[in-house]
């Protein structure tokens, strides 16, 4: 069993995981360029630096540059550790943004420090987007925070709980500066979820016993490293596969399941008992395992289960269930879906549906960039600091448990 060390409780991704190609150069040449910064001039354009360019970080600049009625916001910068990445990105991008997008190569940056390059470029009342590796989101926030810019930060946000404490540090001065931050937890953006959390608050579901989460699907092992190739970039290509770099895939992936956990009870879990292991025969290179169950205990005794598998030809389930003293709730459908559903009683099938939220009008993903620019130019508070953190604690605690 294990407990969590902070005490008081907050309140397969469309984001494809992607493998890169050719070896990447030691150092950017860019390196003693002159770092223009971009200036809106009086127009209330909001330019965005990607700092990440993977399919994770493509992923949220094409949500950030396609959301309606968020006004003008043009991609200005790019950073990566994988010099490759950028030209490619980069070339991707302004073929579906055309006008959304200007980073000529002078403000495309690689190696270790640069974040701080396209971070540079910015302005107040501009966006970091730090969507790299989990083990360095800490370090890439502490930089835009004291700079003064809003940031949207991809989960997971620490591969450690040293990260977590940085984190909450920097969400503290980040309020003291009326800084926006958004945290890659989508799915609290959704409004069929928002609806059922007001509904189970009212008590339609009578008082929560117990929480189900599933996300059960095939993810295929770490091969062996070609002899040819830097130890250190294979381990960044690869990095949901090492604990350093990401947290491992348990806490890469199962954190918004562990954030919905935490969202329907309305705390975090004092504890933990866990159970994971591998196939007989496996030939898995990482540090996953195949298969994780944790079973989650609140202060009043309630309890959470959460069934993780990353198996080929087995069931196959994405989706969270709420269980109280009156009848059950479906929060969450296949890839993060905003199936939201209450039944009569406790059975979960289709003809026993007494509530049945409809289709969302925007994906959770749109969601949240709705939300963020929103609150950037109608000065509206936004800090997720703390939520993202305290869910990566739980989400931390249920890997080692």
């Amino acid at each position: 069993h294990t407990t969590p060390r902070p005490s008081s409780a907050p309140t397969a991704s469309r984001r494809d995981l992607f493998k890169t190609g050719a070896a990447v150069a030691a150092a950017s040449a860019l390196a003693s360029v002159d770092i223009p910064r971009v200036h809106a001039g009086e127009d209330n354009t909001i330019h965005l630096a990607l700092i990440g360019c993977g399919g994770r970080g493509r992923g949220a600049i094409v949500n950030a540059l396609s959301v309606p009625n968020s006004g003008p916001v043009k991609l200005v910068a790019m950073a990566d550790l994988l010099k490759e990445k950028l030209p490619v990105s980069e070339k991707s991008l302004k073929n579906s943004f055309k006008d959304k997008v200007d980073v000529p190569v002078e403000r495309q940056f690689a190696v270790f420090d640069a974040y701080k390059k396209a971070i540079d470029c910015l302005k107040p009342g501009d966006v970091a987007l730090l969507t790299g590796y989990a083990y360095c989101r800490g370090t890439h926030l502490d930089y835009a925070v004291r700079k003064g810019i809003h940031v949207f930060m991809e989960k997971s946000f620490a591969a450690d709980p040293a990260t977590c404490h940085r984190m909450l540090r920097m969400g503290e001065m980040a309020e003291q500066k009326n800084l926006k931050i958004a945290a890659g937890l989508m799915c609290r953006h959704s409004v069929n979820r928002q609806e059922l959390i007001q509904r189970l608050r009212a008590g339609e579901l009578g008082d929560i016993q117990l929480i189900r989460a599933y996300r059960m699907g095939y993810v295929g092992p770490l091969r062996k490293k070609p002899e040819e190739e830097d130890e250190l970039l294979w381990q960044f290509r690869n990095f949901f596969r090492f604990y350093w770099v990401s947290g491992g895939l348990f806490a890469e992936m199962d954190i918004h399941q562990i954030d919905e956990i935490c969202w329907l009870k309305g705390e975090l879990p004092v504890a933990a008992h866990g159970v994971g292991g591998r196939m007989a025969n496996s030939m898995d290179r990482s540090q996953n395992l195949d298969s994780f169950s944790v079973e989650w205990t609140f202060a009043d005794g309630t309890k959470a289960t959460d069934v993780v598998r990353y198996l080929g030809n087995c069931h196959n389930e994405f989706a969270t269930f709420a269980h109280g003293t009156k009848c059950a709730a479906q929060f969450s459908g296949n890839v993060h879906a905003g199936t939201t559903r209450i039944y009569k009683d406790q059975r979960i099938a289709e003809d026993n549906i007494v509530w049945d939220a409809p289709e969302e009008e925007y994906n959770p993903w749109d969601a949240e960039w709705n939300v963020l620019l929103d609150s950037i130019r109608n000065d509206k508070p936004q800090n997720e600091v703390k939520r993202a953190a305290y869910s990566n604690f739980a989400d931390l605690m249920g890997r080692a448990a």
